[in-house]
């Protein structure tokens, strides 16, 4: 199988920085892309950032300019880079991996999305 490890969350201060990372473990063949949604009390699940295997970044309109996603897909791993953070950025943060080649006992290869657990991320003073 194939598991996102998130790392990076915690509480930070109004205008302060937060680095989250992911990292994807298992019998992966191939990731197409990568990416963060976030989630707040309340609120659907929504993109942050994404990029894809050929460095191609998409990030949420608003939030261009504070939040840098870089990746490594040599290494299966994805960082973003959040700056001046703002309350309203308060979330869980999702870490996703889409169309996931991986090896598998039972039928040689499959193809498919994984979603890491999550890391909570609070901004307040």
């Amino acid at each position: 199988q194939v598991q996102l490890v998130e790392s990076g969350g915690g509480l930070v201060q109004p205008g302060g920085s937060l680095r989250l990372s992911c990292a994807a473990s298992g019998s992966i063949l191939s990731i197409a892309a990568m990416g963060w949604y976030r989630q707040a009390p309340g609120n659907q699940r929504e993109l942050v950032a994404s990029i894809t295997s050929g460095g191609n970044t998409n990030y949420a309109d608003s939030l261009k300019g504070r939040f840098t996603i870089s990746g490594d897909f040599a290494r299966n791993t994805v960082w973003l880079q959040m700056n001046s953070l703002k309350p309203e950025d308060t979330a869980v943060y999702y870490c996703n991996a889409d169309e996931v080649l991986y090896r598998t006992a039972a039928v040689g290869t499959d193809l498919t999305d994984f979603w890491g657990q999550g890391t909570q991320v609070t901004v307040s003073s």
